[in-house]
């Protein structure tokens, strides 16, 4: 569900993402290599799909996080890699997974494995990558750390289901939006930073600082995802505009906009995303609507207050170019324009 950018072009953002790129690019290498080879299986379609999503320049946020946050914890040891990885893996696979079920066409710019492959195949796919993942935090051994992404898959589960619950359901309220979106994207965030205080050994109050920041980091990308799908620019985000409205998804720029609206406005959302009964010019006429409602700055204030939740999440740990690094992260997240 996560918007994906090239590695390259996240560098080129501005200070926010690229301090912690820098610290993170050697085991960066260690990490690509790790996972082209676990992408690896005799079965031909598998490298050639997976390869498909995983060499499509995703930044990789989430084990960036895994291994910074093992960095900053002082971790000197090579399992914090496996761990990483486990977590692109897990990662991948629902990205394959939610393309089947959004019926997406695009993913990060370029045609949807899907597409190209069927979705019957990408759902193996995914589901080969998700064991892929469990073997090597298998290999680690690290009971916590098992522990900690088994329950991450379970809960992203449950949010695939809530989503697909509360798909053309109108009468979404922001709180019930905000459960999905922890599930189904927050708490692979949570994962991967929880890992690094796992893997270096640290107590439970780094543990839940670092738990804190990735939760709320995650609420936090996928709000301004939210506004995104409304207000950004389809090249740089890699996939159609007003894909989420297409979909019949109702997110948080939709919740507030039909609550806020007039009767005439809540038949005009009822017609479109409940009914699914799209017209020429619909979206133009939902981004009207969302503009005129203010839900596209109510929802990047509400991305701003996870951001300095995140923000004081991290006050336990001293001050440190990784703590500043991750601090910036939030910055760029909150304010990224794909």
């Amino acid at each position: 569900m996560g918007v994906v950018v090239s590695l390259d072009k996240a560098r080129g953002s501005g200070p926010g993402l690229k301090p912690l790129l820098d610290l993170v690019e050697n085991d960066m290498g260690r990490l690509n290599e790790l996972i082209m080879s676990k992408a690896e299986s005799h079965v031909e379609m598998i490298p050639k799909l997976a390869r498909h999503l995983i060499d499509s320049g995703g930044k990789r946020l989430r084990p960036v996080l895994t291994i910074a946050s093992a960095q900053m914890c002082n971790y000197d040891g090579d399992d914090h890699i496996p761990l990483a990885a486990a977590v692109e893996f897990m990662h991948t696979a629902t990205l394959l997974h939610d393309d089947v079920v959004d019926e997406s066409d695009m993913r990060r710019g370029r045609t949807t494995a899907r597409i190209l492959w069927g979705n019957e195949a990408s759902v193996l796919v995914g589901d080969y990558l998700l064991g892929q993942a469990f073997k090597m935090q298998v290999d680690v051994g690290i009971m916590d750390a098992l522990s900690i992404l088994a329950n991450a898959a379970a809960i992203i589960a449950e949010g695939e289901v809530m989503q697909l619950a509360a798909a053309q359901n109108m009468e979404t309220t922001e709180d019930e939006y905000l459960t999905i979106i922890k599930s189904k994207t927050a708490a692979l965030f949570a994962a991967a930073a929880e890992l690094g205080a796992v893997v270096a050994d640290k107590g439970e109050s780094e543990r839940a600082a670092l738990r804190s920041y990735g939760q709320n980091l995650g609420l936090a990308f996928q709000l301004v995802d939210d506004a995104l799908d409304y207000s950004g620019s389809a090249e740089l985000l890699g996939k159609n505009i007003g894909d989420d409205f297409r979909e019949g998804k109702i997110t948080l720029p939709i919740v507030l906009s039909y609550r806020r609206g007039n009767k005439q406005e809540r038949d005009f959302w009822k017609r479109t995303l409940q009914n699914g009964d799209l017209r020429d010019g619909d979206l133009e006429k939902a981004a009207e609507l969302i503009v005129k409602h203010e839900a596209l700055g109510d929802t990047q204030q509400r991305a701003r207050h996870y951001g300095d939740m995140a923000k004081d999440a991290l006050a336990i740990f001293p001050d440190g170019k990784h703590k500043s690094a991750l601090l910036e992260t939030i910055d760029f997240c909150v304010t990224r324009k794909h």
